[in-house]
């Protein structure tokens, strides 16, 4: 992947800034070290920095058409462009690369923003028409590259990053409270809103035209996540069911294996990255390097399974042991790179984690991503089943047991504790009814956490209610869905696309130059499994049966067998009793006050009792709040009130690469070692 930037003049007298945009590609150089390259003229002004993964010695862009209308700028992989390339030359296309940007520019070329629907991959990308005067910009089917933007001053600015925006010292940088409520209750901000007021993310599955005269653009979806009724789903067996998904899967690894580099693979011991590192060493690449993470703390280690897996497929190994000191210290750089609030540090072994890869030679790695919310991996999906069946005889002392099969640790108090989860999973004939049913309690609960906002900024957020954000957002007759189809939605939609590939994907990977790609994405497997009936996703309590069944023979049993494990990176361990250092200068009254977003007396009380030694059990909500306040704080710091000293110091690096269209629309193109002019 790379970096993409750009700045369009629709009404500004003013001339666009070249110093901006080498800035701004210099503030994204973690996403492109190896080369940059600039489009000037007077409606735009497009960069990219490059990560060399496909075409090395001639793939630099931006990159035209042969008449020099079209300019595109693009940051990914489409992983079916050599299929693609073949059609295009069969209708007369030339090529001049080895790239699949070229392939792509040709299509859109070829089809307009059709051209989307053929792209089997995960891009962002923006495509200038310079007798339109016209840009297009899009975004892969689920999200898994980013692409922000605002309007400021009659200018169109737009950036891989928000940093890259902020640069612009005009654009104003402020928090927008409403995005930051939404947070602090589904831990990300929903549909094109980020923390940042004015600042949008083009949303997945999205694309957008923005002409010159034009005071903002208008989104246009080509893809949304698929629903099939009963009727329409899948019409064989299990059994024939099993045998297409693992075509369909091997195809989609084969295909991500393209590439000009070394590919690696993440083995987290699970049984998602199992599966892909299984495919890849027994059909693809029976010298596989493999990566992962292993922690100070028992509870959150997974290496006994890595081994396993790395001894049975024979794997060259390679673990990051992560100790607690590291999550903490390491937690202000992370912020930085995911440019939004979190309220868990999972985010921050993940960066560590592609930093190992980097250190060893490796620029691009697959991963398990996407199986639990495609293949219905996750607890939340089965405990929406349990609240289900329990809410259809709400006064059965049977039917709640059922949850202890999920989380026995908890229903070992007999206690307060106890009861008090039984109060939290019930559901009554009302939330039977509610579409957000899945999600809802886990949502209302998050929440609690912004009690600790200032007054003002309380009653700010109290303006409109997140859960009706989403409810607006939610697809025409979806409560006629069934359960499991409803939260697959909600987690795919809200969670996925803006945490799991944005704060725990992109964002940390691309920190240290390296790419994911994951397998389980393909829009192919997605429509798939959208075909199958719910219990073949979620047999009684077995999650991700279709995976199993399909891939059971292939894998040690207890790997298959094993209680699903979600990702989790500690947190109490990790601030307890810190008698000094960043986090009590983050929460200081002084400091709290200052910044204005928090209450300075109800955090240091909470703080207070939170890291005292010896204190009882701690709640996840608990912990999720001090991640959250500390990484507030954090943000607000790096991009509100001390970004403007780093517009300032910020190099405006001389790019490698740079095509001028003089007045009588000539081409310039100047490099450094040479200088040459067509028309």
């Amino acid at each position: 992947m790379c970096g993409i930037a750009g700045i369009q003049n629709l009404s500004s007298k003013a001339p666009l800034s070249e110093r901006l945009i080498r800035q701004m590609l210099s503030i994204l150089g973690h996403r492109g070290p190896e080369k940059t390259g600039v489009y000037l003229d007077s409606g735009i002004h497009l960069g990219q920095c490059r990560l060399s993964i496909l075409g090395l010695e001639a793939g630099d862009q931006p990159i035209s058409s042969r008449d020099g209308q079209l300019w595109i700028v693009y940051n990914g992989e489409v992983f079916n462009y050599l299929e693609l390339k073949k059609e295009l030359e069969e209708k007369g296309h030339r090529f001049t690369t080895g790239t699949d940007t070229e392939v792509v520019l040709h299509l859109y070329e070829e089809y307009g923003s059709a051209c989307l629907l053929q792209l089997n991959g995960q891009f962002a990308m923006a495509v200038w028409d310079n007798r339109k005067n016209e840009l297009f910009i899009a975004r892969d089917r689920v999200g898994i590259c980013p692409l922000y933007f605002t309007f400021c001053n009659g200018r169109f600015i737009f950036a891989s990053e928000i940093k890259a925006v902020f640069l612009d010292p005009e654009v104003c940088r402020g928090i927008d409270f409403e995005a930051l409520s939404q947070v602090f209750t589904c831990w990300t901000t929903v549909g094109e809103k980020t923390v940042f007021k004015n600042i949008y993310e083009l949303q997945p599955g999205h694309y957008m035209t923005v002409k010159k005269g034009a005071e903002n653009g208008i989104q246009k979806p080509y893809w949304q996540i698929p629903y099939y009724t009963p009727d329409q789903q899948w019409g064989g067996c299990r059994q024939e069911a099993a045998e297409h998904f693992r075509t369909l899967l091997e195809d989609a690894v084969r295909i991500r294996l393209r590439a000009d580099v070394p590919v690696g693979a993440y083995l987290s011991g699970g049984l998602d990255s199992s599966v892909i590192t299984s495919i890849i060493s027994r059909k693809f690449n029976n010298r596989l390097k493999t990566f992962s993470i292993g922690f100070e703390e028992k509870s959150f280690d997974e290496a006994s399974y890595q081994a396993q897996m790395v001894k049975f497929l024979g794997t060259d190994h390679q673990q990051s042991r992560i100790s607690n000191n590291q999550v903490r210290k390491q937690l202000s750089k992370v912020i930085w790179h995911c440019e939004k609030p979190l309220l868990r540090t999972g985010p921050v072994p993940l960066f560590m984690l592609s930093g190992l890869v980097r250190q060893h030679g490796f620029k691009v790695v697959l991963t398990g991503e996407g199986a639990d919310e495609v293949f219905g991996g996750y607890n939340i999906f089965k405990e929406a089943k349990i609240r289900a069946f329990w809410g259809r005889q709400p006064g059965s002392r049977y039917r709640p047991l059922l949850l202890q099969r999920l989380y026995p640790y908890i229903f070992e108090d007999a206690g307060r504790a106890k009861a008090f989860l039984h109060k939290f999973f019930s559901v009554t004939g009302k939330d039977l009814n509610d579409p957000l049913m899945s999600h809802q309690k886990r949502w209302e609960n998050t929440a609690w956490s912004k009690t600790f906002f200032d007054p003002a900024i309380q009653a700010e957020m109290e303006k409109t209610d997140t859960l009706d954000t989403i409810r607006a957002k939610l697809p025409a007759g979806f409560e006629k869905r069934d359960l499991l189809s409803r939260a697959q939605w909600l987690e795919m939609d809200i969670f996925m696309s803006n945490y799991l590939l944005s704060s725990q994907g992109d964002r940390v990977a691309m920190a240290n130059s390296v790419e994911l790609r994951p397998p389980f994405l393909d829009h192919r497997l997605i429509d798939f499994a959208a075909r199958l009936p719910a219990c073949w996703k979620i047999n009684g309590l077995n999650e991700k049966y279709m995976l199993k069944k399909a891939f059971n023979d292939r894998l040690p049993a207890n790997i298959v067998k094993r209680a699903k494990q979600p990702y989790r990176a500690p947190i109490g361990q990790v601030f307890f009793n810190e008698e000094h250092g960043q986090i009590h200068e983050l929460i200081d009254p002084g400091e709290l006050e200052r910044t204005g977003i928090f209450n300075s007396r109800k955090v240091n009380s909470f703080f207070e009792k939170y890291m005292k030694k010896n204190q009882g059990p701690v709640s996840e909500n608990q912990n999720m709040a001090v991640v959250g306040i500390l990484s507030t704080q954090i943000l607000y710091k790096q991009f509100v009130e001390g970004f403007a000293d780093l517009q300032v110091s910020t190099p405006a690096k001389n790019p490698d690469r740079i095509i001028r269209r003089n007045d009588a629309g000539q081409l310039i193109y100047e490099t450094q070692t040479n200088r040459t002019c067509c028309l």
